[in-house]
């Protein structure tokens, strides 16, 4: 009996629509809330040039992983097609990047979810929503994916009523969205870098290859019209938020939707904004949780870590061990750690999941569904630009923790004599 068939494996209930939620709710999070402001005071005016600079990189990454993921529809995502086509250490890599990193954001938003529900005790409410989220995800994907239906339509119905409510008011200045003297390129890339931090869910429905139906269909389709979606609300609220506060204040503000939402004096719209950035962090939490999982239950089956965390419920067809460990490591996280300045160090994690992503694709051959080789190139390039123009704190702390990721795997084989 071979590996793949003596263990045991997750059941395909997912359909392009539910793979299509999962995206968006991975996507259409915080990160929209908080992000802006970040990349503001780093492109200026030039804010939306940095939004299509990450939207490319964005598209070229979505486009190999779903090749990929059609190709290698298993629980992974980027650590398994690094594993198949490049070696087992890019694979390792990759695994290793994306565990650690987004174990860190998961604590980020569990603790955006506090900052929003009740500020004053954030980090028992952040461990509570870790715990909640967690039981979901335990009982299994359909649930799941239920809550992340919900999650999404709230979050979208906010950003809607803000840009009308915007556009409505009269404080709208379309003179602000001219580019002006404060952009230069490298303010831009790291723009760009931080606000991949946003653009980075689909990676969710990769990672879900093991539970979707008829995988070499529903996630190539599933992924860029995800990403396509998000891209359009993105646009739609950054142009929206820029041609109101201008990129000063829009630089200078924590909150800049919240300052759009008082200043089109709409009652209520500030409570519904507060409210929608809260659910949006819990939509990005769940989905953050159920892509950790399954990278480390992939990572768990080759023996990378503890072999317990390969286990399937067999009843609910979830990695339940994984889940209950990634959901104790980010409790443990949000009750001792100030985790703000994670979030750039999760970036250049993320960033270089994907260039390994993208080299995984460029060896695709023609027979095996690969695009034009044009797109892998453009995104490994895009991702490593991007990685290194972020903060030199973000880059330093992510690049000690790829080189730890890289001493545990040779350690590992020499003890193991390989």
């Amino acid at each position: 009996m071979t590996r793949e068939a003596a263990r045991p494996s997750l059941e395909r209930r997912f359909g392009v629509g539910d793979a299509v939620v999962i995206g968006l709710g991975s996507m259409i999070g915080a990160g929209i809330f908080g992000a802006l402001g970040p990349a503001a005071a780093a492109a200026g005016s030039g804010i939306l040039i940095a939004l299509l600079a990450t939207a490319v990189v964005a598209y070229c990454n979505a486009t190999a992983s779903a090749r990929l993921a059609a190709r290698y529809p298993q629980s992974g995502g980027t650590y398994v097609y690094g594993r198949e086509r490049l070696g087992p250490f890019w694979g390792f890599l990759a695994g290793w990047c994306f565990v650690v990193g987004k174990t860190a954001s998961c604590a980020a938003m569990a603790l955006t979810v506090a900052a929003y529900a009740w500020p004053e005790h954030a980090r028992a409410v952040a461990g509570a929503s870790v715990v909640a989220l967690t039981s979901v995800n335990c009982r299994g994907v359909q649930k799941s994916a239920l809550l992340t239906r919900m999650i999404v339509a709230v979050v979208l119905a906010v950003l809607a009523a803000v840009v009308v409510s915007a556009l409505g008011s009269g404080a709208v200045h379309s003179d602000r969205l001219a580019v002006g003297g404060d952009v230069t390129a490298y303010g831009v890339l790291q723009a760009a870098g931080l606000l991949f931090f946003a653009f980075a869910g689909y990676a969710r429905i990769a990672t879900l290859g093991e539970e979707v139906r008829d995988p070499r269909r529903t996630i190539p389709v599933a992924i860029p019209v995800a990403l396509g979606l998000a891209l359009l609300v993105y646009t739609a609220v950054a142009a929206t938020t820029l041609a109101v506060l201008g990129p000063a204040s829009m630089a200078a503000s924590a909150a800049p939707l919240a300052e759009v939402a008082q200043i089109t004096e709409v009652p209520g719209l500030a409570v519904a904004v507060a409210i929608g950035a809260g659910v949006a962090a819990l939509g990005s939490l769940l989905s953050l949780l159920l892509g950790v999982s399954r990278t480390t239950l992939a990572m768990a089956r080759d023996g990378h870590l503890p072999t317990t965390l390969r286990a399937v419920h067999p009843r609910y067809k979830v990695p339940h061990h994984a889940e209950l460990a990634v959901g104790i490591a980010v409790t443990a996280l949000v009750l001792t750690v100030d985790i703000r300045e994670a979030i750039g160090f999760s970036s250049f994690g993320v960033l270089v999941y994907y260039a390994i992503a993208n080299a995984s694709a460029w060896t695709l051959r023609s027979a095996e569904g690969r695009t034009r080789r044009t797109i892998p190139a453009v995104g490994a390039i895009g991702c490593a630009v991007l990685a290194f123009t972020l903060p030199w704190q973000s880059v330093a702390a992510g690049a000690a923790v790829a080189a730890l990721g890289a001493v545990v795997y040779w350690t590992r084989q020499m003890l193991r004599g390989g």
